[in-house]
């Protein structure tokens, strides 16, 4: 029996009888959970930056310039939720704003230099955040977690 199916059976195991409802065994109750201790673990480590202004520095680096709208959609954010969250970067001076060339009305989103080395910074800190989340997992256990929420997300 392959490690998949031993959480699955153990999950059967605890399932309620036929028509009880019980919020610990809820999808999105243990989600939020998981996601309060993944945010308290990433506070403790990364005080002065929200994980969604980190998400949107680090996907930054990796795609460079975009417009505010792509880079919304690319961390699953709101357009008016990457507004908010690229003005308070761009008041810390890590992100500066223009307009596309070929389409005015696109504001287009970049890494400032103190942008670049603050994300450069906390990559091993935002691993090592990851790590911390995921340590109760085995790294067969973390594979199958990933590629089941990656299923459902």
């Amino acid at each position: 029996m392959s490690g998949e199916e031993n959480i699955l059976k153990l999950v059967e195991a605890g399932e309620p009888a036929a028509g009880e409802y019980r919020l610990d065994d809820q999808i999105g109750f243990i989600l939020r959970r998981a996601h309060q201790r993944h945010v308290a673990l990433f506070a403790a480590h990364i005080a002065d930056l929200t994980p969604p202004q980190f998400a949107a520095l680090a996907k930054l680096r990796d795609i460079g310039e975009t417009s505010q709208n792509q880079l919304g959609q690319l961390v699953a954010m709101d357009a008016a939720t990457i507004k908010g969250v690229i003005d308070r970067l761009k008041a810390r001076g890590m992100v500066e704003l223009g307009r596309n060339d070929g389409d005015k009305r696109l504001i287009m989103v970049r890494l400032t230099d103190a942008g670049r080395r603050a994300v450069e910074e906390l990559v091993p800190l935002a691993e090592k955040i990851t790590a911390e989340t995921l340590s109760p997992l085995t790294s067969r256990e973390v594979d199958t977690l990933v590629r089941l929420l990656a299923k459902i997300a």
